[in-house]
């Protein structure tokens, strides 16, 4: 079955024009989202100043990218605070944006499109990739997968890693193949630099290492046996020579410096202090990679971090919030976040490959290990915050997908249309939620007016929507509105000219600024989904917006901000803004002015562990010891109430705190 290439690449052509229309049009209706400021000062501040530091979390290629049409610009520069570099890199990033951009985006919009390039890049990697493993019609189905899929459309032109790392993983792993194909010096370098690239694009392109040895592995066990020894030479000799030219690439995005920071500047921790918590064996291997010289030593603290992350964040799904991550949560992410039509897909080739129809052993074999690979390390490593992070797993289904439907496809004309109609059927789907893609889920699940439910963070709530929350308060000119915004204080909704009053949420308690709460508020109180969830909180007790859950919203903006009207009874919001300033007043030193305010959340939610804990914190620290003693007496009784999972995070420290009193 062939197409005359000339048709092939006027399908090529208009699907990409598709993808970058929709991809378009979406991101410059959308306003900042989690971490694009962050990485659009850090990258800047890369190339203005060398400075590595301000976003070590992610390696440099996607924010050097990005911030490329900035180069021409002479940009106003905040100072840099002494705090959290995570803290400084976020507040630093928004100020930066805010007094340089403002609500037009003028500046976002380009760097947006500068990273979408990588979007474009990775569906024609799909394209190519799949054309050689499978052939002409396998390529176009398999770029009609991808670029009409809400996940990948969701993603495509936002300043992150997951669009750029899914084109250097598949980059990576198709690079080796083909030199395992046809080995060639000009091979091996290609791979060498695909490598090199999904380093610097993020830290878990580590995990191709273990994706090309297990592949060596495989080749070795099916060549003839008299073949094998000089083979596993000849492939763990390629393997050598990737992980160099990789490394050598890694190093020339950090401009061959190991200091994070440029001469005179110096990180808020130490490389020792922050790896330190994972005990004598990690912290050997760690420093001794930074002694050696062997990474950069922002890789290294980003690499870390990803670690000290991991073991942070709580998990939502399906309405319960667990304190760490579940094994179960991608495999249900992607059942929920997958079309049905692709879905569909994925079980034919599956089917292919058990009837045989599908025989190609090798492609098969630089499909399979990687994706399944990757996704058994997501599975395992506990960070459960999006469908986003299983980017690189679907570009792997996507050709998969396209390759099993066309095996069948070329014995019956019954299976043609079925692939066909399933194809349409993945198109219609993602189309439907035009141009919410992020808040995608298929129609078995209730599609994305249910996804809220059953997901939280970047499944549904990015904190995409402020144009949008500005529209909404035009309609509704001089109401009153209290506003738990999922990306407040890091993205300030005040730029876009949205004028509502502060709820508490987990990062106004991290960087304040949130309003004093009273125990009773009235108007319109909107609240994103993220926030909505509790997904930030240890345990679904500390979400202080849980008597909302199973209220129906009034409105519902881009599937990620309800709005509720109404009298509502807040008392545990209205707590936590006075612990939330309490603390700000502790880090300020001003002890006599925290305390009532300390002792005013405990009156308002007298079981709210957090008030009780800070209420001891300020009274020991004033010398007040019994009433130090009462308030973490009932913190402790207030933790004992939480999940088991969630305790760790109180009773260890209560009863260490009760012992020394």
């Amino acid at each position: 079955m062939t197409i005359a290439m000339r048709w092939v690449w006027l399908a090529v052509i208009v699907l990409i024009s598709a993808q970058a229309a929709q991809t378009i049009y979406v991101v410059h209706r959308e306003s900042l989202t989690w971490d694009e400021d962050d990485h659009m000062f850090a990258g800047y501040m890369m190339w203005k100043a060398g400075d590595y530091g301000l976003n070590p979390e992610h390696p440099p290629l996607v924010k050097l990218l990005a911030t490329i049409p900035l180069l021409g610009e002479k940009l106003w520069i905040p100072p840099l605070q002494d705090r959290d570099f995570k803290a400084v890199a976020y507040l630093a990033g928004r100020d930066w944006l805010a007094r340089n951009d403002g609500a037009g985006q003028r500046l976002v919009f380009r760097m947006r499109l500068a990273a979408g390039l990588l979007a474009i890049a990775l569906t024609l990697l799909v394209f190519f990739a799949a054309r050689e493993y499978f052939g002409e019609m396998a390529g176009l189905a398999a770029l009609t997968l991808t670029a009409f899929d809400p996940n990948v459309l969701g993603h495509s032109a936002l300043v992150t890693t997951d669009i750029g790392v899914s084109l250097f993983f598949l980059a990576g792993i198709y690079g080796f193949y083909r030199y395992v194909q046809r080995p060639t010096v000009a091979r091996l370098l290609l791979a060498g630099l695909a490598a090199g690239l999904l380093l610097a694009t993020k830290h878990s392109g580590i995990l191709l290492a273990p994706m090309l040895l297990l592949l060596i592995g495989w080749e070795v066990m099916i060549a003839p046996k008299g073949t094998r020894g000089r083979l596993a030479l000849r492939l763990a000799g390629a393997f050598a020579a990737i992980v160099v030219v990789g490394v050598t690439v890694l190093w020339a995005f950090y401009g061959f410096r190991y200091s994070a920071r440029p001469a005179g500047m110096a990180m808020s921790t130490t490389l020792a202090d922050y790896v330190a918590p994972f005990g004598p064996g990690i912290s050997s291997l760690v420093l001794g990679i930074g002694r050696w010289r062997l990474l950069p030593e922002s890789y290294l603290i980003g690499l870390v971090d990803v670690g000290r992350m991991a073991a942070f964040y709580p998990t939502f799904i399906f309405g319960k919030v667990y304190a760490h991550g579940q094994w179960w949560y991608f495999p249900m992410v992607i059942l929920i976040k997958t079309t049905l039509g692709l879905l569909a897909l994925a079980a034919l080739s599956l089917f292919a490959i058990i009837s045989g129809r599908l025989r190609k052993r090798r492609e098969l074999a630089f499909l399979l290990i990687p994706a399944c690979f990757y996704l058994l390390v997501a599975i395992l490593a506990g960070m459960n915050i999006g469908a986003r992070h299983l980017l690189p797993v679907y570009t792997f289904i996507f050709i998969l997908a396209a390759g099993g439907v066309t095996a069948l496809a070329a014995g019956s004309r019954r299976w043609l249309w079925t692939g066909a109609a399933l194809i349409a059927l993945h198109m219609i789907s993602a189309l439907a939620v035009f141009p919410n893609y992020i808040a995608y889920a298929n129609e078995a699940w209730g599609g994305p007016k249910n996804l809220h439910n059953l997901l939280s963070d970047a499944n549904v709530d990015w904190a995409q929507q402020l144009y949008q929350v500005k529209e909404w308060q035009d309609r509704h000119p001089g109401e009153e509105c209290w506003f738990a915004y999922f990306a407040y204080p890091e993205i300030d909704p005040a730029v876009y000219g949205i004028r509502c009053r502060y709820l508490p949420t987990a990062d106004t308690g991290w960087l304040g600024g949130a309003d004093i709460v009273p125990p009773t508020i009235s108007g319109n109180v909107l609240i994103s989904a993220g926030d909505l969830s509790g997904c930030e909180w240890s345990s679904s007790r500390l979400n202080p917006y849980t008597a909302f859950q199973p209220l129906q919203p009034g409105e519902m903006i881009d599937y990620g901000v309800m709005v509720y009207r109404g009298s509502f009874a807040v008392s545990q919001a209205a707590s936590l803004s006075r612990t939330q300033r309490v603390y700000e007043l502790m880090r300020a030193h001003n002890f006599e002015e925290a305390l009532p305010l300390a002792r005013e959340a405990v009156s308002l939610d007298p079981d709210e562990v957090r008030a009780q804990n800070t209420l001891g914190n300020v009274a020991a620290r004033l010398g007040q010891k019994e009433e130090a003693r009462k308030a973490w007496q009932a913190a402790l009784a207030a933790a004992s109430q939480l999940e088991p999972s969630a305790q760790a995070d109180y009773v260890p420290e209560l009863e260490e705190k009760l012992k020394k009193l």
